[in-house]
């Protein structure tokens, strides 16, 4: 595809299957006038949104090398303009008793929802500076709270919490932002229902409570589109129509919090307290100011 001089933003958004957040997400970045560049493991899946205008790639984000083409593929697809917001948005759930899990199944699910996060990160990297972009990372509340069932989905969406925090400090020096969308109950295809326990296990006893809570995510969920008119306002333009009483808070945010519940845990776990405050120690105990008034920056 030969070089453009499209002037619009650019957002790349990872896992857009159609009925997921993502696909959402590719059509109310779409509607705000963004350039959109939607990903999925078979591009023809999402034909849906080639549909509407939208540029669709193959994409395999546990696949490093697959990772590569991308960027080749966006670079020239781009120009010599920068990449203004990446989504990162693939997931895979994983809902098993912590005592119970299938060691190949937590590296797998690792793999997805950290470690193909930071190769996405890495790679783009160069795109993202050179525009002062955005990184967007779909985290979950189960990342914050002991969701029974979920320790290994919990434990890597707490890991890409935190590496997100860190990374927020760490790339504040070259214009480029980090914002965490912490989300609650949203419909999406990442739950598997189709789950049961293994024969003899310890929670057989409640084995109708823990089929319950294989589901438990998609009940009374937020519609994929409301979270994604929400997500997408708050991305692009620090605000969203609930949170009037904020008006003020504008600007690039660290935090979002959205989907079902998703705002009573902000509120029990202290989340707006602290937002912000240990990265900006951060940043003046390690001096990265200096990286920012550095000669050329």
């Amino acid at each position: 595809m030969p070089e453009t001089t499209d002037t619009r933003r650019s957002v790349l958004i990872t896992g857009c299957s159609p009925g997921g957040i993502g696909n959402s997400l590719a059509r109310e970045f779409n509607r705000n006038g963004l350039r959109v560049l939607a990903t999925a493991r078979d591009a023809a899946t999402i034909s849906d949104l080639a549909d509407l205008g939208i540029e669709t790639l193959s994409l395999t984000v546990d696949d490093p090398e697959n990772v590569k083409l991308c960027f080749a593929d966006v670079e020239k697809r781009l120009g010599d303009k920068g990449l203004d917001y990446l989504v990162n948005n693939a997931g895979r759930n994983y809902t098993v008793p912590a005592m119970e899990v299938e060691l190949a199944e937590v590296r797998q699910t690792f793999e997805t929802n950290l470690f193909a996060v930071i190769a996405m990160c890495q790679t783009f990297l160069p795109l993202l500076i050179k525009a002062k972009g955005t990184i967007v990372q779909i985290g979950s509340v189960a990342g914050i709270i002991p969701y029974v069932f979920g320790s290994v989905y919990n434990a890597s969406k707490a890991a890409l919490h935190s590496f997100s925090d860190t990374l927020r400090v760490e790339l504040a020096p070259f214009g480029v932002h980090v914002t965490t969308i912490v989300t609650g109950g949203v419909q999406s295809r990442i739950a598997r229902t189709d789950r049961s326990l293994q024969p003899g296990s310890l929670y057989s006893p409640i084995e109708s409570e823990y089929l319950t809570r294989v589901k438990h995510s998609q009940h009374n969920a937020m519609p994929n589109d409301a979270y994604a008119r929400s997500v997408v306002s708050q991305v692009l333009y620090g605000s969203a129509p609930w949170r009037w009483l904020w008006p003020w808070a504008r600007g690039r945010k660290n935090w979002i919090w959205e989907g079902r519940a998703s705002w009573l845990i902000w509120m029990l776990s202290g989340g707006w307290a602290w937002s912000g405050l240990f990265g900006r120690v951060m940043t003046k105990m390690f001096k990265l100011w200096k990286i920012k008034n550095a000669p050329g920056k």
